[in-house]
């Protein structure tokens, strides 16, 4: 058995997908076992190449696998916690980037500022499995009940930080359904107040808040199926990639070089004004980062995307 170990988040598991890909390739005859989080299972899915979900909530402990494994491959950090949680299984092997509190010397060093992407691809080149940062594609999941052809506003994050302003998606809203978007709002069952207050303050039905109503699966079908999704630097715009739908990410304090979409993905505008570390910022509300995004500049990258995908629709016509 391969193991690999991501016991994350959404957008933790699509950054890791070309490393997935290159794992599966380079043991095609070998089950390959994914360890992270029971809710992510629809998404693993869509990953494809993952032969078992061994359920993983975080680094407290990890299940045993039923048979030996060959190799484990720490896809989760640089250790030495996750390093040591792989070791519990007595793998024939670890893939892991090198730490010396772990007893784990002979992988490559971390390296803090490397694209997320990046980084697990390199990890595996260090051990000789190529993998393409570029393989970022998701499977498409039957679109089932959810609408198609709408634009889905994410306002929340995990991260207060990373929370852009709720009044300017409000402004948000109403200027792009005064454009003729069809515009849903999505997020947790606990962002669900939040999502129905800029509905209502941008005049919009009650109809339109889906959040807390998708699951996974809903979710990743609502995105794939989207004209547009504008987010911060969260889970859902990184189902934008991979599903190449028209992206708009606002980012703050991680900067896009860090978790941003592809550069040369011209479908996906990711908006920073930096700096990472603000000057007086008291850590309370969000970033200064994503204050200092104005509405104006959002649907600026808004009309730059959609002429993007209208050149790509002319080209292919």
């Amino acid at each position: 058995m391969i193991l690999a170990l991501r016991a994350l988040g959404v957008g933790d598991l699509a950054t890791a997908v070309p490393a997935l890909r290159a794992l599966r390739a380079a043991h095609p005859g070998q089950e390959l076992a994914l360890a992270a989080p029971t809710w992510l299972g629809p998404l693993v899915e869509l990953v494809g190449g993952v032969d078992r979900l061994l359920p993983t909530a975080g680094l407290d402990r990890l299940e045993r696998p039923a048979g030996p494994v060959e190799v484990a491959v720490n896809l989760h950090g640089r250790g030495p916690d996750s390093h040591r949680l792989l070791a519990t299984t007595r793998p024939g092997r670890l893939l892991a980037f090198a730490n010396a509190a772990a007893g784990h010397v002979d992988g490559p060093p971390w390296d803090d500022d490397e694209h997320e992407v990046a980084r697990w691809c390199r990890l595996l080149a260090a051990y000789d499995i190529p993998a393409d940062p570029t393989d970022l594609e998701l499977r498409r999941p039957e679109p089932g009940d959810v609408p198609t052809g709408v634009t889905v506003l994410h306002p929340g994050s995990k991260v207060v930080a990373k929370r852009w302003p709720a009044v300017r998606y409000t402004a948000l809203a109403r200027e792009l359904t005064a454009r003729g978007h069809r515009v849903v709002l999505t997020g947790s069952a606990g962002e669900r107040e939040i999502a129905a207050r800029i509905a209502a303050d941008a005049g919009l039905p009650p109809g339109v808040v889906l959040a807390g109503r998708t699951d996974l699966g809903r979710l990743a079908a609502l995105v794939a199926g989207a004209r547009l999704v504008i987010s911060g630097d969260t889970g859902v715009a990184h189902l934008a990639t991979g599903y190449r739908v028209a992206s708009v990410v606002l980012f703050g304090p991680v900067p896009p070089s860090r978790w941003g979409p592809p550069p040369e993905r011209r479908r996906h505008r990711a908006l920073w004004a930096g700096p990472a570390v603000w000057p007086g910022w008291d850590g309370v509300g969000s970033h200064p980062a994503m204050a200092a995004l104005v509405v104006d500049e959002v649907l600026a990258a808004v009309d730059e995307v959609e002429r993007v995908v209208r050149a790509d629709r002319a080209v292919a016509a």
